[in-house]
């Protein structure tokens, strides 16, 4: 017998400059939740990042909560990476007018 499989868990931030210091937790769940989080984040558009160990910290918050700040570096570089795949998405439609 081998080992259980372990069980999908999805955290989901939110993150508007003008009204918070910091990401807050927008949604978080495991099992099937998770797995909707997931579907909904990738038929949004919105780029998914794997990290078991930052989502294990993350899950322990309350919703609406801001993230700590011992989570800035590795969500800031999240954030990096969301900005740089919004721009050169950006950069590839084509012009209007």
């Amino acid at each position: 017998m081998g080992q259980p499989k372990p069980v999908k868990k999805a955290v989901a931030l939110k993150y508007t400059p003008s009204r918070d210091q910091a990401p807050r937790v927008a949604a978080k769940g495991q099992g099937l939740l998770a797995q909707k989080i997931i579907e909904l984040a990738r038929h949004h558009g919105i780029p998914i990042q794997e990290d078991p160990a930052l989502v294990q910290v993350l899950a322990q918050l309350d919703f609406h909560q801001e993230i700590p700040p011992e989570a800035y570096l590795v969500v800031a570089e999240i954030l990096a990476f969301v900005y740089s795949m919004n721009q050169r998405w950006t950069s590839l439609q084509p012009r209007k007018g």
